[in-house]
């Protein structure tokens, strides 16, 4: 038996045994099957059916966005302690002088709650009675790809599966046809860090688990159309000719790959009707559009965040927008500022969208980049910082109006509540019903699992 196939069986064997499995069966066994079932089925009931990721790629500077640290302003072009910085991990500043740059724009109170954010978020300040802030992130990798890696794969060890692999591996799809795993990227604002498709892998789960990235501009999915020609039932018969073929194969070598190739053939066929009707924003209402502050199919986060609203409505299970323009190792000021409005008005959009439409009490929305920036200067910017920084969850399970851990006086360090990556990726899994310490696949004789083999917890307290 070859090695897939034994990985496969020692699947199988988990489904059987966990409540999880005997949904994950049933969804990649008819993909319409889901979170209608997951409830009674999995290690814990689930507090939301799907994930949509916010990620700000480059690094959001923590001082400037969601971490208030007035105090800061106190040591402006001062001496860093060398208490603090001594032997630590330092991107670019190795070896320089290192200097207290102060927080850079002001922070308000927002909403009912009082939730204090930096004034650049116009739009996102009135979500701040449904956000939780957490404010003492850390993580392990201080530059841009391995820290990506991380925090989507939970190591920096390339081939891993993503998060939206294992979200979907567990779970299945709620749609037959689109993808269970889409990814949407944006830019500007500050320099644009290149993003690597293995951030959303499938790793060594079987391939038909692996996000796919539809393009923002022009055709949404290259080749998708048929060509001059070939209708629509010559396409069938071509479909179901080669997905024979390759089930007769398949019964000899009972290969996941080759299963995929099926899927994949199927999932094809199928998007050649649904992705130009999902992409097709003509019926959608004029307010609703200048709600997203874009133009559809722009290559905007707003209209990517207004496609991820239609993504999610039409059953996908994880659905990634990343945007690129958050590393602003100078100018930090006018940086955060014009990055921030870039996605303020998309950001706020989509989780004002969902509400309305009840759909954001069964969302998970998480907000945030691979790391912060250092509370040091970089002549007029900020570094790579690991040691703390921001992100925010909203949606279904989530407190709202609330944040949750703190980093010492400069910033520096996570201090209160530390929170690692993977004490994120269980609570994740646990809002989607599943047990982060049950939820493993065996590869090459290892329980691999997401949250990693080191300990992780539940962050129970920003749970309602």
């Amino acid at each position: 038996m070859n090695p897939s196939s034994r990985a496969e069986l020692a699947r199988r064997t988990f489904l059987r045994r966990t409540g999880v499995g005997s949904v994950a069966l049933a969804s990649l066994m008819n993909p319409t099957l889901g979170s209608t079932t997951t409830s009674s089925a999995a290690s814990q009931p689930a507090r939301v059916r799907r994930v949509i990721h916010l990620c700000m790629a480059g690094g959001p500077s923590h001082l400037e966005t969601f971490d208030d640290k007035p105090e800061l302003a106190r040591f402006n072009g001062k001496p860093m302690p060398e208490s603090l910085t001594t032997g630590q991990p330092i991107a670019q500043l190795q070896g320089k002088a290192l200097t207290v740059l102060a927080p850079q724009h002001e922070f308000v109170p927002c909403g009912e709650s009082g939730l204090r954010m930096s004034g650049v978020f116009k739009q996102i300040a009135g979500l701040a009675d449904d956000m939780c802030i957490i404010n003492s992130m850390h993580t392990e990798q201080i530059n841009h790809d391995p820290a990506h890696t991380f925090f989507n794969t939970g190591t920096a060890i390339s081939g891993r599966p993503s998060m939206g692999s294992w979200v979907l591996y567990g779970l299945g799809a709620e749609t037959q046809d689109l993808p269970g795993f889409i990814v949407l990227t944006s830019e500007g604002g500050g320099q644009s860090q290149p993003i690597s498709s293995r951030q959303w892998h499938s790793g060594f789960l079987p391939s038909r688990f692996q996000g796919v990235q539809m393009h923002s501009t022009g055709n949404p999915v290259h080749y998708v159309g048929n060509p001059a020609g070939v209708g629509r039932e010559q396409q069938r018969d071509v479909v179901d000719a080669v997905s024979r073929i390759n089930s007769i194969r398949n019964k000899s070598l009972d290969d996941p790959e080759i299963a995929t190739r099926i899927t994949g053939y199927e999932m094809a066929f199928r998007m050649q009707a649904s992705v130009p009707e999902l992409t097709d924003m003509s019926g959608e209402p004029k307010h609703i559009v200048e709600m997203y502050g874009c133009t559809p199919g722009d290559g905007s986060f707003g209209s990517n965040c207004l496609l991820a609203r239609r993504l999610a409505e039409r059953g996908v299970r994880f659905i990634q927008l990343y945007h690129r323009g958050w590393d602003h190792h100078g100018g930090v000021k006018a940086g955060v500022e014009a990055t921030a409005k870039l996605v303020d008005q998309g950001t706020a959009a989509l989780v004002s969208d969902l509400r309305q439409r009840g759909m954001l009490d069964d969302t998970l929305i998480i907000w945030g980049g691979e790391f912060g920036r250092t509370p040091m200067a970089q002549g007029t910017g900020r570094d790579h910082h690991i040691k703390g920084f921001s992100m925010w969850l909203a949606g279904g399970g989530v407190k709202g109006g609330i944040t949750y851990g703190a980093t010492d006086e400069f910033g520096y360090n996570a201090v209160e509540n530390r929170t690692h990556v993977r004490d994120f990726h269980a609570t994740m899994l646990h809002l989607l019903g599943i047990d982060h310490n049950r939820f493993t696949y065996k590869f090459q004789g290892l329980d691999f699992r997401l949250s990693g083999v080191e300990e992780a917890h539940v962050l129970a307290d920003v749970l309602s």
